[in-house]
């Protein structure tokens, strides 16, 4: 009879499996045949794996590091975008017998509450998520009324789970202060929603741009609008804004908050106006719209946090260091960038006699020596003498 039932749960699971992936899963064929004990499974969002952000440079990042040390790999894509059809597929990969699952970004949040409780032999690398993600998806809009009421180890097994965030202000701040180097003095700072990820970057933008506004002796020539476009995505209204600014003046916006880059893009395209880029390099999509648009892209080292989390657990057996962390990532060198996991695209950030890659090097260093510091407070606008026009509410 316990071998009925075995075989009948067995028939069960490969009945999912087959099924989730006749659904349009887009389920990949392993890429190795290791014998390694680890199988690794990246799940998308509701994108693909071509979309120049962050499924794009997970999934690579992924693939190489598999590639390299050959270890199996697949990648599962939604059937929509959804919590059901999110922790779908993580189902269908753990019952293919992946048992790394790697996710990026705080729409994995719901997902996370209720996986990592159901395969506690699983383990989790999750990027870009905070613990107010966490809490949020697990008790909902009442965590925002009283945020220090919750911690977010109660919603979530830190026995197989790691997070990562990043320390946006530092890229933020690289992309103002270069910018201004690089020869721009009027600047737009278009967000998504005011939430603390985006408005650290805006923060440090403005810091940025402050600071070698000031070294340069030219504060009175620069100029910052600064506006929350209310929403993740690009819309007329957000384009018939952005094109109001290029016509004033504006020369170079920081589109940061998912799809709403493409309205600043669509303005700019009009007026030769240039774009910083966000979270990924994101001078293909960008530049997509008008060559050289994208000057520089303040970035967040997802490749640098897979390889170091991979490594952990298959190499290093460090996993346990890590493992219920929800860790805040930022510079680790001072002299290699390739280390960091903040940073600016070296290849294709647009230097000039102004401001080279090795005084980009120089501006790392201080940083990390902490001879330059950046305020990651988000409570109000950093005080600066560069003028900000900051707009009240969202732009739409």
């Amino acid at each position: 009879m316990k071998k009925t039932k075995r075989l009948v749960a067995l028939l069960l699971v490969v009945s999912m499996v087959f099924s989730m992936v006749g659904c349009g899963s887009n389920a990949e064929i392993s890429e190795s045949t290791s014998d390694s004990e680890y199988r690794v499974a990246m799940i998308t969002d509701a994108g693909d794996i071509t979309d120049q952000s962050f499924n794009q440079t997970t999934y690579e990042a992924c693939s190489a590091y598999c590639s390299k040390n050959d270890i199996d790999f697949t990648y599962k894509k939604p059937d929509g975008d959804t919590d059901y059809a999110r922790i779908a597929m993580i189902d269908v990969a753990v019952a293919e017998g992946y048992n790394v699952i790697v996710m990026s970004g705080y729409i994995f949040a719901a997902a996370l509450v209720e996986v990592t409780y159901k395969y506690p032999d699983v383990k989790f690398i999750v990027l870009d998520m905070t613990a107010g993600d966490i809490i949020a998806a697990a008790v909902g809009n009442k965590y925002y009324d009283d945020p220090d009421a919750y911690e977010a180890s109660d919603y979530y097994n830190t026995g197989n789970t790691y997070c990562a965030v990043y320390r946006e202000e530092i890229p933020g701040y690289m992309a103002g202060y270069a910018a201004v180097k690089l020869g721009y003095r009027s600047f737009g700072y278009l967000g998504g929603q005011a939430v603390p990820a985006v408005m650290r970057f805006g923060f440090g933008y403005v810091q940025g741009i402050n600071d070698a506004a000031e070294e340069l002796g030219i504060v009175d020539q620069v100029s910052v609008e600064y506006a929350y476009g209310g929403q993740f995505y690009g819309s007329t209204e957000i384009t018939a804004a952005m094109d109001t600014w290029y016509s004033k003046g504006t020369e170079i916006v920081f589109a940061c908050g998912g799809g709403i880059f493409t309205s600043a893009a669509e303005a700019a395209a009009k007026t030769g106006g240039k774009l910083i880029g966000v979270d990924s390099d994101q001078s293909p999509i960008i530049d997509a719209y008008g060559e050289g648009m994208t000057v520089t892209s303040a970035m967040k080292g997802l490749t640098a946090t897979i390889n170091a989390m991979l490594d952990s657990i298959i190499f290093l057996n460090t996993w346990d260091e890590h493992v219920g962390k929800i860790e805040n990532l930022g510079l680790v060198s001072g002299t290699d960038t390739e280390l960091n996991y903040v940073g600016l695209p070296e290849d294709t950030t647009q230097w000039n006699d102004d401001f080279t890659v090795e005084d980009y090097h120089e501006l790392v260093q201080k940083i990390f020596n902490e001879e330059i510091q950046i305020d990651n407070s988000i409570d109000v606008m950093p005080e600066v003498s560069v003028k900000v026009n900051e707009r009240e509410g969202s732009i739409m």
